[in-house]
């Protein structure tokens, strides 16, 4: 059920602990980010719970092979000793002081039972906002399933809620139109630019950026992106631009100022979402599928660089007729960002 997904979502970010169960018994888990030494001693007297990393993570610890590495958002669990304590157990969890202070060990991975229990924790974690590292113990109280966590992001749950006419800059004559799901507290939003003429329209997907399309951060091109492309829309005649609430690429924002921090480090935007956990990329382009279907617009010509979008739209039954680069000049704050999109994450121009 949603209700039973979205309190273990809840407990997630309260620091209390859930349970899952697979094919097997349930299994507990405490989310090492919002927990402490308190509950920690509550839900695992013993000091013997074992801590649950992705893989991501662990290949920084040297605690995963090459190719469970390939995976970052696999499971990796660690043997639980005497001096891996609460305060041990977070520094495994979060990088962000991994060059300041160095960890002690010797740490050690074991076989991972449960797999596919272990992987649906590390992609509740995800949804949830906290880091995807838990303490993993018995279980108490109730257990969702591994089939409710996939239906809870399913997006066929998605409906239009409300529509207005929104003049904005770049287009006088735009409507809005916002997106509500039971499964998520954010809305996403399409903005249609202009009025359909019975061609494809010209599409953009872009992920909610704070920081760029808020503040004017300089580190990404999201906002003039965003710019650009309602721009663009207008000079073709009409278009959609879909907001999509997600948000570092769909890690969050809390995590998504992780990254930039390990970035001031050194690490490039694909090294650094792996060394927190998760994915290279953990949006889920399902959505805007759902959401153009919404708008009875199934042939689009989608505005991106980005060729998984193209390939995730239509196998989602959405016609990309034609793929439209957009090119926009780097600052000396973002042409790293914008090499290693180039170069790591296929984007072409």
């Amino acid at each position: 059920m949603t209700r039973a997904v979205a309190r273990a979502i809840d407990s997630l970010r309260r620091g209390w602990p859930i349970a899952i169960r697979g094919a097997g018994e349930p299994v507990g888990l405490l989310a090492i980010e919002t927990a402490d030494a308190g509950r920690l001693a509550a839900f695992d007297p013993a000091g013997e719970s074992p801590i649950l990393l992705s893989a991501g993570r662990a290949a920084t610890l040297k605690l995963a092979n090459q190719i469970e590495a390939a995976v970052p958002d696999s499971p990796v669990m660690v043997e639980r000793t005497f001096w891996i304590d609460f305060d041990c157990a977070v520094a495994l969890a979060d990088p962000q002081l991994d060059m300041a202070t160095p960890m002690k060990g010797p740490f050690r991975a074991v076989p991972v039972t449960d797999g596919d229990v272990m992987t649906a924790a590390l992609a509740l974690a995800r949804t949830a906002g906290v880091l995807p590292a838990f303490f993993v113990g018995a279980a108490e109280g109730e257990a969702i399933s591994i089939a409710e966590i996939a239906d809870f992001e399913d997006p066929i749950h998605l409906a239009i809620s409300a529509r207005a006419r929104l003049p904005v800059a770049g287009s006088e004559h735009a409507e809005i139109v916002a997106f509500r799901s039971p499964d998520s507290p954010g809305e996403h939003v399409a903005l249609i630019v202009g009025q359909p003429d019975g061609r494809p329209p010209l599409v953009r997907l872009h992920s909610e950026c704070l920081t760029g399309d808020v503040l004017g951060s300089l580190k990404c091109d999201c906002g003039p992106q965003l710019h650009a492309a309602v721009h663009a829309m207008e000079e073709a005649g009409w278009g959609i631009l879909l907001y999509l609430r997600q948000e570092g690429r769909g890690i969050g924002l809390v995590n998504k100022l992780r990254a930039y921090a390990l970035q001031d480090q050194g690490f490039d935007t694909v090294d650094a979402n792996t060394r927190l956990g998760f994915a290279v990329d953990a949006r889920d382009f399902r959505v805007a599928a759902r959401m153009l279907d919404l708008l009875g617009q199934t042939r689009i010509r989608l505005l991106t660089n980005n060729p998984d979008k193209v390939r995730v739209l239509e196998t989602a039954g959405i016609e990309v007729v034609e793929r439209v680069p957009i090119a926009l000049p780097p600052n000396r704050f973002n042409a790293k960002y914008l090499a290693t999109k180039r170069d790591r994450t296929g984007h072409q121009l």
